[in-house]
Formats: C-alpha cells, structure tokens, sequence
C-alpha cells in the first residue's frame, strides 16, 4: 500500500507510523485520521506560524494509545499517548526539550483531557484535530463511532430531545448538541476559527436535513 503523504518529512513518518496502529482497528483513529489532520496543520501553520517537526511528530502520535470513546479512562487517553511519545522520541535521540514540546502539544490537544495549550504547536494541534471532528467528516466519524458503541440513530419518540434529557451515548444524533456545535467556539488560532466555521455551518444543515427527512 503506497504510504500517505507527510511531506517534508516524510522519513520521520515512516519511522513514527508504525507505533500509531491501535491494536483494535478504528476508522475513526486511522492513519487517513492522521493525514487529515496533518493537512489542517499544514494549513493553519502556513498562516500562524509554528516549528513544522515537532508538529509532525505531536500529530503523528496524538492519538499513540487508544482508549475507546465509552472508556472510563478516556480523559487520561492524551496524557498516556503524551508518555509514550516521549519514550519514542527520547530512544530516537531528540532533545529533551523538543521532546517536551512534542508532549505537551498531545496532551492538550484532547476534548476530554482539558488541558489548556500553552504553545504554538499545541494549539495549532488542537485546532487541526478539532476540525477533524466537525464537518461533513465529522458527521461520518459520529455515525462510524457511534455504530461501534452500539448507539441508535436517534429518539423515535423525541428526535431533538424537547420532552428528555439528551443522551448521545443512546442516541447518535445527541452528540451534535452534546458536542459537535460546542466545538466551533474553542478554536485557539484565527485561521483555525475561520476553518472551523464553515464546517460547523456544514454540519448544521446536515442535521437540519436529517431531521426534515426523518420528520421531525
């Protein structure tokens, strides 16, 4: 299978790649993930600024260990991840330093972790994740992931939740509200906050169609 594209570094992803597969295959982790949001990197820091290595190598290894989206041991997903990156790095002989930055921009790239990013490199991080997770790409990660929790689509009775509580972990269409639409305001970067409008745009009509079809 010929290799995505991680360019200018494309030697220093072929050798971190390989410590990025998830034991359990996940769609919505995959190496398509990480070329994704190495493309919002790329983007954002053509604007922001920002070391390019050491943003390859925090995006390549954000997501190094997998803990699944239902664990109770999700918020700590970014800080393991964050641990096994600097072992990697450290055997690799980068300075210490480097190493650290790399670090911190992994374990504050994480929703659930809420670690304020400090540096440029993380918040260009979290920003490039982040619009992986809204969109019309959001919007398939939600159904792909909620698909292997076992979710519904929706409340037969109560599509938009007027009458209960929302409860995206039962019904995949909560996780809009729950999560999706909060996103768009957090972004760290102004160029990040511009690509995050437009996909949440996006993502609105999606659910607006979804429920005129369904009729609700």
């Amino acid at each position: 299978m010929t290799a995505l594209s991680f360019a200018p570094f494309q030697d220093l992803a072929d050798k971190l790649i390989p410590h990025t597969v998830a034991e359990k295959a996940d769609g919505s982790h995959d190496v398509s993930h990480l070329h994704r949001v190495w493309s919002n990197v790329c983007a954002i820091r053509d604007k922001e600024g920002g070391d390019h290595q050491l943003l390859l190598a925090a995006t390549l290894l954000h997501d190094c260990v997998a803990v699944e989206k239902n664990s109770p041991f999700r918020a700590s997903a970014s800080r393991l991840a964050a641990a096994k990156a600097t072992e990697l790095l450290a055997e690799m002989g980068w300075e210490e330093e480097r190493t650290k930055a790399v670090a911190h921009a992994i374990e504050s790239h994480s929703y659930s972790a809420n670690i304020t990013p400090l540096s440029m490199e993380a918040k260009i991080l979290q920003d490039a994740d982040r619009l992986d997770a809204i969109g019309m790409v959001g919007v398939a990660r939600l159904f792909y992931v909620s698909g292997r929790m076992g979710s519904q689509l929706y409340d037969a009775h109560d599509p938009q939740a007027q009458h209960r509580e929302l409860d995206d972990k039962r019904f995949a269409v909560d996780h809009f509200t729950t999560k999706i639409f909060t996103l768009a305001d957090g972004f760290q970067t102004p160029t990040g906050r511009q690509m995050a409008k437009l996909r949440h745009e996006r993502a609105q009509r999606f659910l607006q169609e979804f429920m005129d079809e369904i009729g609700s």
